[in-house]
């Protein structure tokens, strides 16, 4: 199986930050994602079909994912990471070149295909190298700028999205899509990445038995550890909870009665103390389970109490909410990667994804069908209440103090 060469000093981290932050970037800076619906209903297609594609969307990367994450331990991550944005380019090409329902589809798998590639490639290949580096206790700080600057990415490229429509349409907005995959597939290739073959005479000589025996030893690991486990469920429920709702503020704005024209500004609020979340990362890090224990109450209350308000006060509430669960799901990334001790950490990592987008489209179906009885505010205050359990949960863990023996 692969391993990592003998570690390295502490040297400067730019060669390897800057390329992961360049990837993070580009890789959200998709000026499709808030118009493909619309390309989808103008080219005839009915809700029922669009809602079809973003099946098969998630339950593409649900197939893949654990299969691409062994792949991830077994041939180069960066290459992986290089592949996954050109699927998507490919996809959004054909998209544009013969739109119609088989073809949205066929891009869909593309798309879901490279998500998994990427998902848990990534995050192995940077705790692996901040780890040669001696810089392991960094990850989070990183992890934390990246998914900060991919979500200002998302912001930047759907202000961007209409002045770029309104002058070329959807060949001008997909043609930028493609350059910002193309520059995403660029910044893998110039990541850093030192892993060597492993020379143990007992080590498995063909790549697919290399592959079984490193899908079945993180498997295993998974299986075996208890707090890998727990790492693992962490990621899952913190993630997903909060990324669903995060689709439906738009929703909830309008529901409050906020114009249409002002509901950018509404998103906006939200987009920028969301990203402040995952620059406080690092300080979120150092936080004790009794701390993170209260965060995670707090942006509970916060998501439900700003959802509930529906007014500016509420949107920030509701902004730092989110921010928090930001900071909270780059921390439990963390501990989870701390928590890997095998040399399967794409394969586990991606144990995390899978159980995300498996938990995010159950929790898809449970918010439309709590919308259709209670509305959305009321169905955002059911969806956050579960972050309570997981901040009790976080407290019943916390270390306790040996009893002393009886004499």
């Amino acid at each position: 199986m692969p391993s990592l060469p003998p570690r390295a000093p502490s040297t400067r981290l730019s060669r390897l930050t800057w390329p992961v932050f360049a990837y993070a970037l580009f890789e959200e800076f998709i000026l499709l994602y808030p118009l493909y619906a619309l390309l989808f209903h103008d080219t005839g297609l009915s809700v029922a079909q669009i809602s079809s594609l973003f099946v098969i969307w998630a339950l593409s990367g649900v197939v893949v994912a654990v299969p691409a994450g062994a792949w991830a331990d077994v041939v180069p991550r960066r290459h992986l990471l290089a592949a996954a944005p050109l699927l998507a380019a490919a996809g959004f090409t054909l998209w544009l070149l013969l739109p119609s329902y088989a073809v949205f589809a066929l891009g869909f798998a593309l798309w879901g295909v490279g998500g998994a590639l990427s998902s848990g490639a990534f995050e192995a290949l940077v705790h692996s190298e901040l780890d040669r580096r001696g810089a392991a206790d960094r990850y989070a700080r990183v992890m934390g700028t990246a998914r900060a600057l991919g979500v200002a990415a998302v912001g930047t490229a759907t202000l961007l999205a209409v002045p770029v429509m309104a002058v070329g349409g959807y060949p001008a907005v997909g043609a930028a899509s493609v350059a910002a995959c193309a520059l995403c597939s660029a910044a893998a290739l110039a990541l850093p990445e030192h892993r060597l073959p492993d020379t143990c005479p007992r080590a498995p000589r063909t790549a697919a038995a290399r592959y079984a025996a490193v899908l079945r030893g993180g498997l295993a690991e998974a299986a075996s550890s208890r707090p890998l486990r727990r790492a693992i469920a962490l990621v899952v429920v913190v993630t997903a909870l909060w990324g669903v709702l995060d689709e439906y503020v738009p929703l909830l704005a309008d529901e409050a009665g906020v114009p249409a024209r002002t509901v950018p500004v509404v998103v906006l609020v939200v987009w920028v103390l969301v990203t402040l979340g995952g620059l406080f990362a690092g300080v979120g890090e150092r936080l004790g389970p009794i701390g993170l224990a209260v965060v995670t109450a707090l942006a509970a209350v916060a998501v439900a109490a700003g959802a509930l308000l529906g007014s500016p006060v509420g949107w920030v509430l509701l902004g730092l909410g989110f921010g928090a669960c930001q900071m909270l799901s780059v921390v439990a990334d963390a501990r989870l990667q701390a928590r890997i001790t095998g040399p399967a950490r794409a394969t586990v990592t991606s144990l995390a994804g899978l159980g995300t987008d498996v938990l995010t489209v159950c929790v898809y179906g449970l918010y439309a069908g709590a919308y259709a009885f209670v509305g959305h505010a009321v169905a955002f205050t059911l969806v956050a209440i579960p972050y309570l359990a997981v901040a009790l949960a976080l407290v019943r863990l916390r270390p306790r103090a040996s009893i002393p023996a009886r004499p």
